[in-house]
Order: structure tokens, then sequence, then C-alpha cells
């Protein structure tokens, strides 16, 4: 049976392609070839329905049990097999099924800014074309709705960064020496010293891996006519195309998504008057999250000194197997 030591588990936006992609460096780590099979995000086939882009996302998923254990076939002997998904930590039913199948792996966690994390995930679906309101914080307000709706979970903004609910539950699940919490801002400040943190508690060498590359720059179009028209084709022809047996989001909404991206900006940081309407939002769970680690996380309820942050993910949900979108940089 081949099946994972450890798992990248979360948050999205929060670097975890640039991780995985680090870590397949390493000679004695096997990473999944697909990065995000999202294995354990179902029990048989994922749903049908959801938000824009969902339907087609959804095939995407590796569902199948020996489809999964395939992926780390190749891992040479003795290696450690690893995956990341990090759509799971939020999903408690998925971290259920972690830990009836998988008891003893390792589990790793990225915890970003929550409010630079939403903002990352929004401007990813808002440069895809399947992000309907262009105001992030109008989106935010949306977000109850959408859940009641079904959409998928990639579109739950301000949910996802409630890292001391979702942290909390799985100490429930799993001991705290099975898991290592890693801040996002110690990989694109520190990356040297957080990859010999992750490697020691992976049990593997340390001093290997030096440098965590970037991975996929979130562009940032502009709110013009053009990208209002092609977004509505966008949303159009990902329904069309999950009526259609066999296609996938790459084959559908890949060219629009890439004539969306073309020449944009990369993601603008949110000004402090926005930061201001999103952080009560997390408040009472960045207090419980200081709890739960026993130490403090006060800089992300001030203004901040500088922009959000440079490693980068790539997306986590909508356009998971379009391969190079958003168009990666180099060395990122």
């Amino acid at each position: 049976m081949s099946m994972p030591d450890f798992l990248v588990i979360g948050a999205p936006k929060a670097g975890t392609t640039a991780l995985h992609a680090a870590l397949a460096g390493h000679p004695g780590l096997y990473m999944s070839a697909i990065k995000e099979p999202k294995f354990f995000l179902t029990d048989g086939p994922p749903p049908t329905r959801g938000g824009p882009g969902d339907a087609l996302t959804y095939r995407e998923h590796i569902w199948r049990r020996a489809d999964y254990e395939a992926l780390f076939d190749p891992a040479p002997p003795g290696t450690l097999r690893g995956e990341a998904t990090p759509l799971y930590l939020y999903d408690r039913i998925a971290m259920r099924r972690i830990r009836e199948t998988l008891p003893d792996a390792k589990l790793i966690v990225i915890i970003r800014d929550p409010v630079e994390r939403a903002h990352s995930n929004w401007t990813h679906l808002w440069s895809a074309g399947l992000e309907p309101v262009g105001d992030f914080v109008r989106a935010c307000d949306e977000e109850e709705r959408r859940i009641a709706a079904g959409w998928a979970s990639f579109w739950h903004y301000i949910a996802q960064g409630r890292y001391g609910e979702q942290l909390e539950h799985l100490f429930t699940l799993f001991p705290r020496e099975q898991v290592l919490v890693v801040r996002y801002r110690l990989m694109v400040d520190e990356p040297a010293q957080t990859l010999d943190r992750i490697c020691a508690f992976l049990g593997v060498e340390q001093g290997v891996l030096a440098e965590i590359p970037r991975q996929n720059v979130t562009a940032h179009p502009d709110a013009t006519f053009v990208h209002r028209v092609v977004s509505l084709g966008q949303r159009a022809g990902s329904v069309i195309g999950s009526l259609v047996p066999g296609l996938t989001a790459a084959s559908v909404t890949g060219p629009l998504e890439r004539f969306l991206q073309r020449r944009s900006r990369q993601r603008q940081p949110l000004s402090w008057e926005q930061r201001q309407e999103i952080i009560p939002r997390f408040e009472q769970d960045i207090s419980l999250l200081e709890d739960v680690l026993g130490e403090s996380f006060s800089d992300w309820v001030r203004p901040r000194e500088r922009s959000g942050g440079m490693v980068g993910d790539r997306p986590s949900g909508q356009g998971q197997a379009r391969n190079g979108r958003p168009s990666p940089t180099p060395a990122r």
C-alpha cells in the first residue's frame, strides 16, 4: 500500500505550492506529481454543483483510492511520501478521514495573515474571471449566502482564515507532536531556517534545502469593460462545460483566464482602511489562535509595514489542473 507519510494541509493561498516545490527537491522526500489531489475531501465522487467553475474543478479530484495510492508508487525506497492539499485543514470531515486512514501521519500547516490570505484568494478568482463581485469587501459580505448555496470551500474567504477554530479541532484528532505550524512570513523572511525546521520535523537531513521558489504570482486585472465581458463569458463557459462529459477546467476556461491575466499587475495590497473593514471578522479567532498556540499574532490586527508576501501560491480549488495559471515568474 502506497500512502503518504505526511501532508501539507493548509492554508490556501499561503505558499503551499511553493513549499511543495521546495520539498520535492529533497532526496529524502517524495512529493506527489499532482500537487493537490484532494483525496480526503470526499468519500466517493465529489459534488457536481457549486459556484462558478466548481463543477469543472470537482472533476480534477483524485477520489478513487487506487488512483490516490498510485500517486505514491514511484517514490524511491526509503523516502518519505507527501502531498499538499491546503483545503484539508478547513474541512472537519476531511480531517476525520485523515485521522481514520493515516493516524500516524505528520501534518504541516502554514498560516498567513488572514486578511491578506482572503484578499489573495479573492484576487485569484477575480483574475480567473470567476468572481462576479469586483470589490473585495463586498465579496466577503456575500460569503454566508454562498456557503448556504453550496459554493466550494475555496470561495469561503473569511472562514478559510479562521485558523484558531481549525487548529483547535485538529488538536482533538492528532497529538501536537504530529503537527507543525509554520508562519507564512517566516517562509518569506527566513526560507533556509524554515525549511530546516520542516525537515527536522519530518526527520530528514537538514541543510539540504535553502530556498523556497516563487510560484505563480496572483495577477490582478483592472475592473475594465473588457474584463467584465470576458468574465461573463468565462462563467457561462464553465456552466456549459460542466454539462459535457470529459471536459476539464483547463480546456474550457483556461484560454479566457490567460486572456484576462495578460499584462495584469501583480496583486495590489489592501489599504489600511480596507483592512479595518475586514479585521473585526477575524479578531475573536485570532485571540483563540493565540490561546491554542501560545504566541502572539497581534501584528495581524495592526497597520502593515509592507505588503502581503512574495512566496505566492497556486490556486486551491478553481483551476487546480490548469498548470501554469496564473503564470509563474522566475524565482518566485
